[in-house]
């Protein structure tokens, strides 16, 4: 018997990514998750945000074929009633990828114009994939000052090393001026 958590998945299970924005008073993660459970399938996967004044919502559903098709022809009729701007097609799980590891990222600046981009160009030119990114720009309750914020959870090749990753990248952070950690995802 295999131990793989990946390998319990059944060969019938089809997956449909499903997105929409709204505004956050209409947000339809309910009637979305009662339209995925009627049709038959699973939510497997969801990200639910709040940016500005709007919601934003991506959600993985997995069913049997049958039940997938049911699901794309609910959504495509609640979409319809709901005036909803809704986006679905079907997708494939991700293959779980042993050679990189976890890591998460915090970055705290004052707030100036091209700082994500250049974190993110640092990341590109060291074969690095952003898995997962949450940043803002706020104001510090103590001074008033326009700050930035981000969270990466980064995919970092095994074959690179960790060590010298780090200074590399707290040597980059130091000469922006940014406060950053560096640290292993431990779960």
């Amino acid at each position: 018997m295999s131990t793989n958590p990946f390998s319990a998945r059944s060969s019938n299970d089809h997956q449909l990514l499903i997105q929409t924005l709204t505004p956050a008073t209409r947000t339809p993660l309910l009637a979305l998750a009662r339209r995925i459970a009627d049709a038959g399938c699973n939510l497997s996967d969801a990200r639910v945000s709040t940016i500005g004044a709007d919601t934003s919502l991506t959600l993985l559903a997995s069913g049997a074929w049958d039940a997938v098709a049911k699901l794309e022809t609910a959504l495509a009729k609640l979409a319809r009633e709901e005036e909803l701007r809704l986006t679905h097609y079907r997708t494939n799980l991700r293959e779980p990828s042993g050679h990189l590891l976890p890591y998460l990222v915090e970055v705290v600046s004052s707030d100036r114009p091209g700082i994500l981009v250049k974190i993110v160009d640092f990341f590109s030119r060291h074969d690095i994939s952003v898995e997962q990114l949450s940043s803002m720009r706020y104001q510090a309750m103590q001074t008033g000052a326009a700050m930035f914020q981000a969270q990466f959870t980064i995919g970092v090749p095994d074959k690179l090393h960790i060590a010298a990753l780090r200074d590399d990248f707290l040597e980059f952070c130091d000469g922006l001026n940014l406060d950053a950690i560096m640290d292993p995802v431990k779960f």
